[in-house]
C-alpha cells in the first residue's frame, strides 16, 4: 500500500497552510518527526567522529599507534566500509518492513554503539572508538535506504525536491551542530594537565562521551512519534548473502540507465565532500597554521553552504525536479574549488596557530571561506534534484535498494577518496593540491556523464535560456501530463519555442522537428540528443514523413510525450499559420490524449521572425523578455479534428502574440 498523499489531498494541504513551502513540512507527523530523527542521527556521527580526530589529531600523544596525519581519512574509510559490507541486506529490510519500526529499532541500536564510543574515549582506547566509528556505519548503512525510501512514500511529487532540499539542509545543519560540539567537547581541558583526573582522562573526553549517548536518546524519543510507513513488498524474500545482493542490487539499478547514471553522479558528489572534509584538520594546522576552532568555522562554512544551496533548489526549480541544475551545480563545484587552490597560496605566514578572531581579521582568509561556502552550494544545486530524480523514477517495490545500490557507490567511491588523499599524501602532494585534483577531476567525470546522459545539459540549456533571457509565466502547466502517453500540440512562434516547453515540462518530450532545423550543427546537435523526430513535407521527402508517423506512434506506445507544432512552420507576422493535419495522421497510427497549449510574447522576441517581417516592434524588450506558456484541457483523441485545435490554442494565445 503507498500512503502517499492525493492530488486533492495536497491541495487541500496547501489551501490550510496559506502556501506551499517547503517549510511547512516542518509542522506535519508525516514528516517533522522522521526529520528531527534523521537530524539527530547526523549530529551524533559528527560529534563522534570530530571529536576522536580533534583528539587524535592535537592530542596524539594519548593514543599510541595513531598516525595523525592520516588518521582523518582512515576513520572515514572505516566509517563507509559497512557501506559495502552490508547496504544491499539493509536495502532488503527496508523494502519488505515498515519503515518507522525498522527506524525505532536503528535508534535503539544507536544507543548501544555509543555507550562503546564512551567507553573508548574515557579509556582513550583507539581500538574501541575504532569498533564504535564501524558500528556507526552499520547504522547508517541501516537507515540510509529506510531514509530516502520513507520520503517519496509519504510526499507528492511536487513536494519531493522540497523535502529532500529540507533533509539535505538538516544533514548538513546537523554536521554542523555536531562538528561545534564535538570540538568544543573535545578541547575542554585537552591543555590544562591538572585538568585531568586521576586516571590522565581529560574532561572533554567524559563530555565527549556523555553527549554522544544523550543525543542518542533524545533520537529514540524523536523515533517515537514516525508514523507507520506500511512495507511495499511484504513477501520479499531476504537474500542474506550481501555479495550476490550487492551484484544484484546494482544490476536492478543498472536496468534504468537515467537512474543508474544519477547513482553515480551523487555517488561522485560524496567522493568530492569526502576529499573536501577529511583534509579540514590537516588543511587548517598545515596550509592554514590555524587552531581546531578554525576547523569548526570551516566546516561551518561548508555546512551552511549545501544547506543554502539545498533549500534554494525548490526555488530555482519551481518545485519540479529540475535536472537542469545538476550542470550548474558541477560547473559551479569545480570553478570554486580551482579557487580555493590559488586561494591556499596567497596566504600569509603565521608563527603560531592562528585563533578564529585573527584567522578572520586576515582578508584574504575570506577568499578561502567564500571558496568554501560557495562550492558546497552548487554541491547543494547538484544533489538535491539527483535524489529527487533517483525517488521519482525508481519502482516503489524496489525503490530501497536502489537507495542501497546507491550507498554501495557511495562506499566506493568514498572509499576510493580516502585511498587516493593517502596515496597523494604519501607523494608529497599538500592538501592544496589535493583539492586541485579533485576539482579537475570533477570536470572529467562531469563531461562523461553528461555525454552519455545529454538530458542533463539539455535540461541545463534550456533551464539557462528561461531563467536569463526569458521571465516564463505558467498557466495550469499541471495539466502536462506526469506519465504517461500524450500529444502536445502548440503555437509556432520562435526558434526557442521548443527549449521554452522543454525547460517548463515535468518529463522529457519527444519534438517532431523540420528535418532542415534537425540537421543544423547547434539546434540539431541538441534536439538529436533530445530524441527529437525529424519530419519533412510529402512533397520534399514522403519516406520520412511516413517514418516520422512511425516513430511517434511508437513513443506514444511506449508511454512517452511527444509534441508537434502544427502549423509546420514559425510565424513570420506574429499571427497562427493554417494547423496541418500531422496530428490526426500520429493519432491514427496510436490513440493518445491530445494537450493544447499556447505560448504568448515570443513575438518580437530576439529569437523571433519579428525582425524579417518589415513590422514596427511592437514592444519594447529589455535584456528579459516576459512570456507565458498556457496550458489547455487534455482532448480525448476520438474528440480531436484540426480545426477544434487550432480554435483552442488561439483562444489560449489570446490577443498577445
Amino acid at each position: 500500500m503507498n500512503d502517499r498523499p492525493t492530488p486533492a489531498a495536497q491541495a487541500a494541504r496547501v489551501e490550510e497552510t496559506g502556501h506551499g513551502s517547503q517549510f511547512a513540512l516542518l509542522r506535519q507527523r508525516r514528516f517533522a518527526p522522521f526529520f528531527w530523527t534523521q537530524f539527530l542521527g547526523a549530529m551524533n556521527d559528527n560529534v563522534f567522529k570530530i571529536g576522536f580526530t580533534s583528539l587524535v589529531t592535537y592530542q596524539a600523544s594519548r593514543f599510541s599507534g595513531v598516525d595523525p596525519k592520516t588518521v582523518a581519512f582512515l576513520i572515514s574509510a572505516i566509517f563507509i566500509a559497512p557501506f559495502v559490507l552490508f547496504s544491499a541486506t539493509s536495502g532488503q529490510i527496508a523494502d519488505k518492513y515498515d519503515k518507522a519500526v525498522l527506524t525505532r529499532w536503528v535508534k535503539t541500536f544507536e544507543i548501544a554503539v555509543m555507550l562503546v564510543g564512551a567507553a573508548g574515549f574515557w579509556m582513550h582506547g583507539a581500538p574501541l572508538l575504532y569498533l564504535c566509528t564501524f558500528l556507526m556505519g552499520v547504522h547508517s548503512t541501516v537507515f540510509g535506504p529506510i531514509k530516502y525510501a520513507y520520503l517519496p512514500q509519504k510526499l507528492a511529487n511536487d513536494e519531493l525536491v522540497g523535502g529532500n532540499g529540507l533533509v539535505e539542509m538538516g544533514t548538513f545543519v546537523a554536521i554542523l551542530i555536531g562538528t561545534i560540539m564535538g570540538g568544543i567537547a573535545a578541547g575542554i581541558g585537552a591543555s590544562d594537565a591538572a585538568a585531568s583526573t586521576a586516571t590522565g582522562t581529560p574532561p572533554g573526553a567524559w563530555w565527549l562521551g556523555g553527549l554522544c549517548i544523550v543525543i542518542a536518546l533524545i533520537g529514540r524519543v524523536a523515533s517515537s512519534f514516525v508514523p507507520p510507513c506500511a512495507s511495499l513488498q511484504p513477501a520479499l524474500r531476504i537474500n542474506w548473502n550481501p555479495f550476490s545482493e550487492t551484484w544484484r542490487n546494482l544490476r536492478l539499478a543498472h536496468g534504468n540507465r537515467t537512474v543508474f547514471l544519477s547513482l553515480l553522479g551523487i555517488s561522485w558528489l560524496w567522493f568530492v565532500g569526502a576529499t573536501f572534509l577529511a583534509s579540514f584538520f590537516n588543511f587548517a594546522k598545515d596550509v592554514l597554521w590555524a587552531d581546531p576552532d578554525v576547523v569548526t568555522l570551516l566546516l561551518a562554512m561548508f555546512s551552511l553552504g549545501i544547506g543554502f544551496g539545498s533549500l534554494m533548489c525548490e526555488k530555482l526549480s519551481r518545485r519540479r525536479i529540475e535536472i537542469g541544475l545538476v550542470p550548474l551545480g558541477s560547473i559551479g563545484m569545480s570553478v570554486f574549488g580551482i579557487d580555493l587552490f590559488f586561494a591556499s597560496h596567497a596566504l600569509p605566514a603565521a608563527s603560531h596557530l592562528l585563533s578564529v578572531g585573527e584567522f578572520v581579521g586576515t582578508l584574504v582568509h575570506w577568499r578561502v571561506l567564500a571558496d568554501l561556502f560557495l562550492l558546497a552550494m552548487f554541491g547543494g544545486f547538484y544533489s538535491v534534484p539527483l535524489y529527487a530524480l533517483i525517488q521519482s523514477r525508481s519502482a516503489p517495490s524496489h525503490r530501497a535498494r536502489i537507495i542501497a545500490a546507491n550507498n554501495i557507490l557511495n562506499s566506493l567511491f568514498m572509499i576510493a577518496s580516502a585511498l587516493m588523499a593517502m596515496g597523494l599524501s604519501a607523494a608529497g602532494v599538500g592538501v592544496p593540491g589535493i583539492f586541485l585534483t579533485t576539482a579537475l577531476l570533477n570536470i572529467v567525470v562531469a563531461a562523461y556523464i553528461y555525454a552519455l546522459v545529454p538530458e542533463f545539459l539539455l535540461r541545463f540549456v534550456a533551464w539557462v535560456l528561461v531563467h536569463t533571457v526569458y521571465r516564463v509565466r505558467l498557466v495550469n502547466a499541471g495539466r502536462i501530463p506526469a506519465d504517461g502517453p500524450a500529444v502536445l500540440v502548440c503555437n509556432h512562434v520562435s526558434f526557442v519555442d521548443a527549449v521554452v516547453i522543454m525547460a517548463e515540462s515535468p518529463r522529457p518530450i519527444r519534438f517532431v522537428m523540420d528535418h532542415q532545423i534537425f540537421r543544423s550543427p547547434l539546434l540539431g546537435w541538441m534536439f538529436r540528443h533530445a530524441k527529437a523526430i525529424p519530419i519533412a513535407p510529402a512533397h520534399e521527402n514522403p519516406a520520412l514523413l511516413a517514418a516520422a508517423y512511425d516513430a511517434c506512434a511508437t513513443a506514444l506506445a511506449e508511454g512517452e510525450l511527444i509534441c508537434i507544432f502544427p502549423e509546420g512552420k514559425i510565424t513570420r507576422d506574429g499571427e497562427m499559420n493554417p494547423f496541418r493535419h500531422g496530428v490526426t495522421e500520429i493519432l491514427r497510427r496510436q490513440p493518445a490524449p491530445v494537450v493544447p497549449m499556447a505560448l504568448r510574447g515570443l513575438w518580437g522576441s530576439m529569437f523571433s521572425r519579428h525582425a524579417a517581417s518589415g513590422q514596427e516592434r511592437p514592444t519594447r524588450r529589455g535584456l528579459t523578455s516576459r512570456l507565458t506558456l498556457a496550458v489547455g484541457e487534455p482532448v480525448a483523441p476520438a474528440d480531436v479534428t484540426v480545426e477544434g485545435l487550432q480554435r483552442t490554442v488561439s483562444d489560449l494565445r489570446g490577443a498577445r502574440r
